[in-house]
């Protein structure tokens, strides 16, 4: 596959519901997986969505929609035992574990490149990432990279972003060489995950230990406003509703959901969805974000029309549903259970759970990969 497309041709992939190829560098140039300099540049993508009605930013993440640069790759789950130092691989059609392997010190997150052809597992306490090729599900050499709590990547493909929780800082880094270019120190405590405004100006990140929301300006990489949401909070997972017109914030302390306002940056509401709200996920066809209560055992579903709870699943037997991702047709919802070594497979049509998956202790951010969309912003799969 070429290496760059002409904006025509990335068009007509695009109206033809393949998606975008990837613009970044193959797998021979990834740390660990071959021989090659990677380029740093990544040429420009198509227009940004704007808010509001029509707007819908998961478009191109309906089932069936992969990019051909995930051709060729595994459908597999991949598992990061925080407390083990090891990854867990589960084929998700036979609910079997097919592969474990170890990796460095409290891997937090599996989180997908921007050029969807790398794997990458984030070793917190080792001070490294690790990729994974998706063609093999097989990891490569380790990076050495200060505290990589979480991983997103810039949405125009120039800068990988390492959430340094533990340094409070965000460390803006080539996206395949994962070298330095510039740490940003924030004015909160523990930044850890974040997301993307519609027309890609700016992002909004979590800071856990301070209860606080930051807004970032995207080419800057400066932040230009706060919010501090509530004394005792603690913000977890941010995504952004379909139509770009608000962010979402689960927050494991007050045992809910923020909303904030894109506009203006300001809270306009909370839904309560149950103890220790963590981990947000966007169904696959826009209309509903599942919301995992950590601390009870259970998953919410949010409709992001009316903003309100519309319906709620509890695991039989209790649990601690975390972090994961829909599968990409749309019908699974996979989460780790975090305090009792397990992965839980949960049907998104009817709320049964189809599997509970016995794993090393600790299970964190895991992913399922591939996933529909045309380039990743990283953690465990928010693709565009």
């Amino acid at each position: 596959m070429k290496r760059h497309l002409s904006l025509v041709a990335a068009a007509l992939l695009v109206a033809g519901c393949a998606g975008t190829p990837s613009r970044g560098a193959d797998m021979r140039d990834m740390p660990g997986m071959g021989h090659g300099t990677a380029k740093a540049s990544a040429p420009p993508l198509p227009p940004p969505a704007t808010s509001g009605p029509g707007t819908d930013v998961y478009a191109h993440d309906r089932p069936g929609m992969l990019s051909p640069a995930v051709s060729g790759q595994r459908n597999l789950v991949y598992v990061p035992n925080s407390l083990s130092g090891t990854v867990t691989v589960i084929d998700p059609a036979t609910y079997k574990i097919i592969d474990h392997f170890r990796v460095g010190a409290m891997p937090q997150h599996v989180v997908p490149s921007w050029d969807l052809k790398t794997l990458w597992i984030n070793d917190n306490n080792s001070n490294d990432l690790v990729p994974i090729d998706p063609v093999t599900g097989k990891p490569g050499r380790k990076v050495a990279v200060a505290d990589p709590y979480n991983l997103y990547f810039t949405p125009d493909g120039r800068y990988a972003m390492v959430m340094a929780e533990r340094n409070d800082t965000i460390d803006f880094r080539d996206p395949h060489t994962m070298q330095l270019r510039h740490s940003m120190k924030v004015p909160c405590r523990g930044p850890n995950h974040a997301d993307f405004s519609a027309d890609d100006t700016f992002f909004i990140t979590a800071c856990e230990f301070s209860g606080s929301v930051l807004k970032v300006d995207t080419a800057g990489q400066k932040v230009v406003a706060t919010i501090a949401l509530g004394r005792g909070a603690m913000p977890q997972d941010v995504k952004l509703s379909p139509d770009g017109t608000a962010f979402y914030i689960a927050d494991m302390a007050t045992n809910g959901v923020w909303v904030i306002d894109a506009a203006t940056f300001k809270k306009i509401g909370f839904i309560p969805t149950g103890r220790g709200a963590h981990g947000l996920y966007p169904s696959r066809d826009s209309k509903t974000l599942y919301v995992s209560n950590r601390g009870e055992g259970s998953i919410s579903l949010i409709d992001f029309r009316t903003r309100r709870t519309i319906a709620k699943w509890h695991l039989p037997g209790g649990g601690s549903p975390d972090m994961g991702g829909v599968s990409a047709d749309g019908k699974v919802l996979w989460l780790s259970g975090r305090y009792n070594s397990e992965v839980y497979a949960i049907s998104t049509q009817t709320g049964t759970l189809l599997k509970r998956i016995r794993v090393d202790a600790g299970p964190h951010g895991l992913c399922v990969w591939p996933q529909p969309g045309r380039y990743s912003l990283g953690h465990t799969g928010v693709l565009r």
